[in-house]
């Protein structure tokens, strides 16, 4: 008889949904795997395409530290402003 493992139905279930954990370390793992090349913000675009979802989508998925990066890597950008904490002259 084959040896070919069939997967149970929670191995499926788990393939098949996606939770912030899981989508954070998808990005970071096509980032990382990329040298950098794409950033984070591609990384989600080329996700989104490969899986034939909309981007307005996947913004419940995103990770408070995926976020963060993503946040960063705008600004460095230019893709929103630099948020300066106004400190008053003393």
């Amino acid at each position: 008889m084959p040896t070919k493992k069939t997967k149970t139905i929670n191995e499926v279930i788990e393939d098949s949904f996606m939770d912030k954990n899981k989508f954070s370390m998808t990005i970071e793992t096509m980032v990382i795997e990329s040298n950098k090349s794409i950033n984070y913000i591609d990384a989600i675009c080329d996700f989104c395409e490969s899986k034939d979802i909309e981007v307005e989508s996947v913004v419940k998925l995103i990770a408070p530290s995926l976020k963060e990066k993503i946040k960063a890597e705008a600004t460095r950008l230019n893709y929103i402003k630099k948020t300066t904490r106004g400190v008053l002259p003393i």
